[in-house]
Protein backbone atom coordinates (compact mmCIF):
# COMPACT_ATOMS: atom_id res chain seq x y z
CA UNK A 1 0.00 0.00 0.00
CA UNK A 2 2.73 2.64 0.94
CA UNK A 3 4.03 2.06 -3.16
CA UNK A 4 0.30 3.58 -4.20
CA UNK A 5 0.59 5.81 -1.55
CA UNK A 6 3.54 7.30 -2.76
CA UNK A 7 2.63 6.82 -6.37
CA UNK A 8 -1.05 8.98 -5.60
CA UNK A 9 1.10 11.59 -3.73
CA UNK A 10 3.57 12.18 -6.51
CA UNK A 11 0.50 12.34 -8.87
CA UNK A 12 -1.60 14.89 -6.71
CA UNK A 13 1.64 17.13 -6.29
CA UNK A 14 2.49 17.05 -10.25
CA UNK A 15 -1.20 18.28 -11.24
CA UNK A 16 -1.92 20.59 -8.92
CA UNK A 17 -0.15 23.23 -10.26
CA UNK A 18 -1.43 22.15 -14.30
CA UNK A 19 -5.22 22.05 -12.67
CA UNK A 20 -4.52 25.36 -11.08
CA UNK A 21 -3.47 26.92 -14.33
CA UNK A 22 -6.61 25.75 -16.83
CA UNK A 23 -8.05 29.06 -17.22
CA UNK A 24 -11.76 29.05 -15.70
CA UNK A 25 -13.36 29.15 -19.16
CA UNK A 26 -12.07 26.17 -20.06
CA UNK A 27 -13.14 24.71 -16.94
CA UNK A 28 -16.33 25.58 -17.32
CA UNK A 29 -17.06 24.46 -21.57
CA UNK A 30 -19.71 22.11 -22.06
CA UNK A 31 -19.37 19.88 -25.31
CA UNK A 32 -22.86 18.35 -25.04
CA UNK A 33 -25.13 19.49 -22.42
CA UNK A 34 -25.22 15.96 -20.99
CA UNK A 35 -21.79 16.20 -20.98
CA UNK A 36 -19.30 16.82 -18.34
CA UNK A 37 -17.09 20.12 -18.21
CA UNK A 38 -13.35 19.57 -17.08
CA UNK A 39 -15.09 21.56 -13.82
CA UNK A 40 -17.74 18.72 -13.35
CA UNK A 41 -15.13 16.01 -14.36
CA UNK A 42 -13.05 17.78 -11.09
CA UNK A 43 -16.17 17.74 -8.70
CA UNK A 44 -16.93 13.55 -10.29
CA UNK A 45 -13.00 13.18 -8.97
CA UNK A 46 -13.75 14.20 -5.76
CA UNK A 47 -16.86 12.49 -5.14
CA UNK A 48 -14.51 8.86 -6.46
CA UNK A 49 -11.98 10.02 -3.65
CA UNK A 50 -15.18 10.90 -0.81
CA UNK A 51 -16.46 6.88 -2.13
CA UNK A 52 -13.13 5.21 -1.75
CA UNK A 53 -11.82 6.64 1.11
CA UNK A 54 -15.46 5.04 2.87
CA UNK A 55 -14.54 1.55 0.80
CA UNK A 56 -11.20 2.05 1.86
CA UNK A 57 -11.94 2.36 5.96
CA UNK A 58 -15.14 0.44 6.06
CA UNK A 59 -14.02 -2.48 4.07
CA UNK A 60 -11.39 -2.72 7.60
CA UNK A 61 -14.29 -3.28 9.96
CA UNK A 62 -17.20 -4.87 8.31
CA UNK A 63 -17.30 -8.13 6.10
CA UNK A 64 -17.38 -7.25 2.30
CA UNK A 65 -19.12 -4.10 2.66
CA UNK A 66 -21.35 -2.94 -0.27
CA UNK A 67 -20.51 0.59 -1.13
CA UNK A 68 -21.75 1.88 -4.44
CA UNK A 69 -21.50 5.18 -6.45
CA UNK A 70 -24.10 7.20 -8.95
CA UNK A 71 -21.78 9.41 -10.26
CA UNK A 72 -24.16 11.32 -12.40
CA UNK A 73 -26.65 11.87 -9.46
CA UNK A 74 -23.10 12.86 -7.38
CA UNK A 75 -22.29 15.38 -9.97
CA UNK A 76 -25.63 16.65 -10.47
CA UNK A 77 -26.67 17.12 -7.15
CA UNK A 78 -23.47 18.75 -6.23
CA UNK A 79 -23.57 21.40 -9.42
CA UNK A 80 -20.53 21.21 -9.43
CA UNK A 81 -20.50 23.83 -12.74
CA UNK A 82 -21.35 26.38 -10.36
CA UNK A 83 -18.65 25.39 -7.27
CA UNK A 84 -15.52 27.98 -7.07
CA UNK A 85 -12.92 26.27 -9.19
CA UNK A 86 -10.27 27.52 -6.70
CA UNK A 87 -11.71 25.16 -3.76
CA UNK A 88 -12.95 22.58 -6.03
CA UNK A 89 -9.40 22.03 -7.17
CA UNK A 90 -8.07 22.42 -3.14
CA UNK A 91 -11.33 20.35 -2.29
CA UNK A 92 -9.85 17.45 -4.51
CA UNK A 93 -6.50 17.94 -3.97
CA UNK A 94 -6.83 17.58 0.25
CA UNK A 95 -9.39 14.46 -0.29
CA UNK A 96 -6.41 12.60 -2.28
CA UNK A 97 -4.12 13.80 0.80
CA UNK A 98 -5.92 12.48 2.76
CA UNK A 99 -6.23 8.75 1.25
CA UNK A 100 -2.55 8.71 0.86
CA UNK A 101 -2.44 9.18 4.53
CA UNK A 102 -5.24 6.03 4.88
CA UNK A 103 -3.54 4.23 2.53
CA UNK A 104 0.02 4.45 4.44
CA UNK A 105 -1.85 2.72 7.28
CA UNK A 106 -3.32 0.07 6.09
CA UNK A 107 -1.80 -2.96 6.97
CA UNK A 108 -0.81 -6.14 4.57
CA UNK A 109 -3.35 -8.07 5.54
CA UNK A 110 -5.91 -5.42 5.81
CA UNK A 111 -5.22 -4.26 2.24
CA UNK A 112 -6.92 -8.09 1.10
CA UNK A 113 -10.18 -7.24 3.16
CA UNK A 114 -12.86 -7.34 0.33
CA UNK A 115 -15.12 -4.37 -0.46
CA UNK A 116 -17.99 -4.83 -3.14
CA UNK A 117 -19.37 -2.04 -5.85
CA UNK A 118 -20.46 -3.41 -8.72
CA UNK A 119 -17.88 -6.76 -8.32
CA UNK A 120 -15.88 -7.92 -5.47
CA UNK A 121 -12.03 -6.47 -5.37
CA UNK A 122 -9.49 -6.54 -2.21
CA UNK A 123 -8.84 -2.67 -0.80
CA UNK A 124 -5.57 -2.67 -2.40
CA UNK A 125 -7.23 -3.34 -5.90
CA UNK A 126 -9.32 -0.89 -5.37
CA UNK A 127 -6.59 1.61 -4.39
CA UNK A 128 -4.80 0.67 -7.44
CA UNK A 129 -7.55 0.90 -9.81
CA UNK A 130 -8.35 4.41 -8.44
CA UNK A 131 -5.01 5.86 -9.47
CA UNK A 132 -5.57 4.40 -13.09
CA UNK A 133 -9.43 6.55 -13.00
CA UNK A 134 -8.02 9.33 -11.57
CA UNK A 135 -5.13 9.49 -14.73
CA UNK A 136 -7.85 8.95 -16.74
CA UNK A 137 -9.99 12.19 -15.94
CA UNK A 138 -6.95 13.65 -14.90
CA UNK A 139 -5.70 13.49 -18.68
CA UNK A 140 -9.02 14.28 -19.80
CA UNK A 141 -8.77 17.89 -18.19
CA UNK A 142 -5.39 19.09 -19.07
CA UNK A 143 -5.76 17.17 -22.69
CA UNK A 144 -2.86 14.79 -22.50
CA UNK A 145 -2.32 11.88 -24.21
CA UNK A 146 -5.32 9.77 -23.43
CA UNK A 147 -5.22 7.17 -20.70
CA UNK A 148 -6.92 4.28 -20.95
CA UNK A 149 -9.54 3.24 -18.47
CA UNK A 150 -12.26 0.04 -18.28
Amino acid sequence: MQAISSELRQLIEEYLPRLEAVPEEQMNFKPLPKKWSKKEIIGHLADSAQNNIRRFIVAQYEDEPHIVYKQDEWVGITNYQQYDLDDLIQLWWVLNKHICHILENITPEQSQRICRSENSHTIEWLAADYIKHLKHHIHQVLNLEEFAYP
